[in-house]
């Protein structure tokens, strides 16, 4: 047996249902045929893809890889000409979506690019929030992915709607010989004393809202330095004790890099999909809204240490 798009089609659905008999009803397979076809798939590449939870099942971090280059090589192969089922000369409907960062998009567009082909997804990241939301309002962008902070919300007029995909909590980045590495949470107020690396200002309240942290637990920031790079420099800039740094809990650090979090969780980002009310039809948000709660399951599932969120707003 060897791997065919049909079997790909069958992991992302698993992922995207988060349950093997949900994703069987999906596809209009009987459970008992779905999970012979997985057990046959993880026989072919030696290893576990999902692992059982209470709410169904999740990648392990192997499958997290898998389904990651599943999904691009579906992106690929649906982009070449005209999708399955698409009638010659059909015009496919366009939305252009606009993002802070890459973080969700893989995982999104993969997802609402299989459940939607007739849709065409023109694509920029790396806007600054408040760009984003001049973009929506001018009409330049029909969605978007953007973040914004609890206390600080993102502002916008009726002509744009946004809606919570997940409010995760900040956690901390150390090297691995760092004094505090042992520790299961870190106060805040315990690094006062150290050199922050932080994310330039991002027009929805950062690094604000570093700041008024730091107030609130009693103390200011001895160094601080902006940093401009990316995540994987980030990283390395921290595993040579060059500094600390915020990152999010879909980190993914390497093995002289410690993540932990902040106790009393003091700062949350909250992540948004954002659209305009005029433009984009109701079900189209929910495929988009849909596939990047999807898509954040998926990453924090490939995190060293499954962190836990409320996908309805709430820090766990």
């Amino acid at each position: 047996m060897e791997l065919e798009l049909r079997h790909l089609r069958v992991l992302c659905t698993i992922a995207d249902s988060g349950s093997v008999g949900r994703a069987a009803v999906v596809r209009g397979a009987s459970q008992p045929a779905t999970s012979t076809q997985l057990r046959r798939i993880e026989g072919i590449l030696g290893a576990p893809l999902f692992e059982r939870t209470a709410a169904g099942v999740a990648p392990t971090s192997f499958g997290v890889e898998v389904l990651a280059a599943a999904r691009e090589v579906l992106a690929r192969i649906d982009g070449l000409g005209r999708l399955p089922g698409e009638e010659p000369g059909q015009a496919r409907q366009e939305v252009r979506l606009a993002a802070v960062g890459p973080l969700l998009l893989p995982g999104l567009l993969g997802r609402a690019r299989h459940q939607r082909p007739d849709l065409l997804f023109g694509v920029s990241a790396g806007h600054r929030c408040s760009d984003i939301v001049e973009l929506l309002e001018l009409e330049q962008a029909d969605v978007a992915i953007a973040v914004d902070y609890p206390g600080a919300e993102l502002r916008h007029s009726p002509a744009v709607a946004h809606r919570g995909i997940v409010t995760e909590p900040a956690l901390v980045a150390l090297p691995a010989g760092h004094q505090l590495c042992h520790r299961a949470e870190i106060a805040l107020a315990e690094l006062a004393e150290e050199t922050w690396l932080l994310a330039p200002e991002d027009g929805a309240g950062w690094p604000g809202v570093f700041h008024r942290a730091c107030a609130e637990a009693g103390f200011r920031a001895a160094t601080v330095q902006e940093f401009h790079g990316g995540r994987m420099e980030l990283q390395d800039m921290v595993a040579a004790g060059l500094g600390i740094s915020i990152v999010q809990p879909t980190t993914r650090p390497p093995g002289d890099v410690v993540v932990k979090p902040l106790a009393g969780t003091p700062i949350r980002v909250r992540q948004l999909l954002l659209w305009r009310t005029a433009g984009v039809d109701p079900e189209v948000v929910e495929t988009l809204f849909g596939a990047a709660t999807a898509a954040y399951r998926e990453l924090v599932a490939g995190s060293p240490r499954p962190w836990c969120y409320d996908l309805s707003m709430n820090a766990i």
